[in-house]
């Protein structure tokens, strides 16, 4: 007899194949210019108590002790949800599930995180955090006067029996999130450099700079200091904030949007002023896209030039790596007849679209290769 979660999990993940490494990424809105996460690796219980400066929106994030605080890593996740019912929407799906059935594989890959056995220990306590993690806010409160909520109501990992392997995991989103989400203009569409970003305030930063920089024109937009450190939530003395932001504004590696101090005349603190690059990203050597990655700063929606349509010896080499025993020109030609009987399949980055392709033929079919 079928398992019918099984089957369920199955249906749902094989809406989104063989894209998923090329889902356009999607934030929530709200959530990227408040204090809603703990920008430090290290643990923390301090909770986060946060007021707009016209006193009209609060947050109040508080942590359980035993788990600590929901990180701005472990929102990666969100994102990464985020994008999945943001993709479903677009392609006009109406019964978009709150509970979602998940590969820990594809969503690992998704947010650039490894597939190593830590990984997978790592993504279970970020999600133990998300769901012992409770926010108090107004935002989006409407007639109450308040909102409670974990940013998970729970998840649940389906592990075979006999092979003790996963068979992925169920997600279960909380209700302000998914309805954060689903409402118009709910979500942004980010870059999938993000993910490369190390710190935590550079992060948060970008978050900002997405959420208000990018639609402000050539002028960009700014934000005092003393304005910024109280949205960002961040634990320690604003003196050292400003050394910190100063620093990174002095590296200006965020991807699309640039950092400038500004030392106004009659303020005494200065004001840190994000414009959108000009370029895609920031400067790097020639012929590389950001991180290193050829093609990156294309554009989504842009038909790949013809000689973008091979596949590069980078990515052979990591697919001879990965998922050895295939031909890759057999897997190639199918790929290419997938995105061609469809303009909106074409990807923004090509050979991230292949790979990850390949990684979930060779998933299912790996029992089969003989060598």
């Amino acid at each position: 007899m079928k398992d019918p979660v099984r089957a369920q999990a199955s249906e749902q993940i094989d809406l989104f194949l063989p894209y998923l490494a090329d889902l356009p990424l999607r934030d929530q809105r709200e959530m990227m210019e408040r204090p809603f996460f703990s920008l430090a690796k290290s643990k923390r219980v301090k909770p986060i108590d946060y007021r707009s400066p016209d006193g009209k929106l609060w947050v109040h994030v508080s942590a359980n002790p035993d788990y600590g605080m929901a990180t701005i890593w472990d929102a990666d996740i969100l994102i990464y949800c985020a994008s999945l019912l943001a993709d479903m929407a677009r392609r006009g799906r109406n019964d978009i599930p709150r509970k979602l059935n998940l590969m820990p594989y594809d969503l690992l890959r998704a947010i650039g995180r490894p597939t190593t056995g830590r990984a997978y220990e790592l993504l279970g306590q970020a999600l133990d955090r998300l769901v012992a993690t409770t926010v108090k806010t107004n935002i989006r409160a409407e007639n109450r006067r308040e909102a409670t909520f974990s940013w998970l109501d729970g998840w649940t990992q389906l592990v075979d029996e006999r092979t003790e392997r996963s068979r992925g995991m169920t997600i279960e989103l909380s209700n302000w999130f998914y309805e954060g989400v689903l409402m118009t203009g709910g979500v942004l569409s980010i870059d999938r450099a993000y993910f490369d970003i190390s710190g935590g305030r550079e992060r948060w930063l970008y978050k900002v700079a997405r959420k208000h920089a990018g639609g402000a024109g050539g002028e960009g937009f700014a934000i005092s200091l003393p304005t910024l450190f109280e949205k960002s939530g961040a634990e320690g003395l604003y003196r050292r904030f400003k050394f910190e932001i100063a620093k990174i504004v002095e590296r200006d590696e965020l991807p699309g949007y640039a950092l400038q101090l500004e030392h106004g005349s009659g303020r005494s603190e200065p004001s840190l002023r994000m414009c959108r690059r000009q370029e895609a990203g920031p400067r790097l050597p020639a012929g590389q896209g950001r991180a290193g990655r050829p093609g990156a700063a294309r554009k989504g929606g842009a038909a790949p030039a013809p000689q973008d349509r091979a596949v590069t010896e980078a990515t052979l080499a990591q697919l001879r790596a990965e998922c050895p025993g295939w031909d890759y020109d057999v897997l190639h030609a199918e790929f290419r007849a997938w995105i061609e009987a469809d303009p909106a399949r074409i990807p923004a980055n090509y050979q991230s679209a292949f790979i990850g392709f390949v990684r979930r033929h060779h998933a299912r079919n790996r029992h089969i290769v003989t060598g």
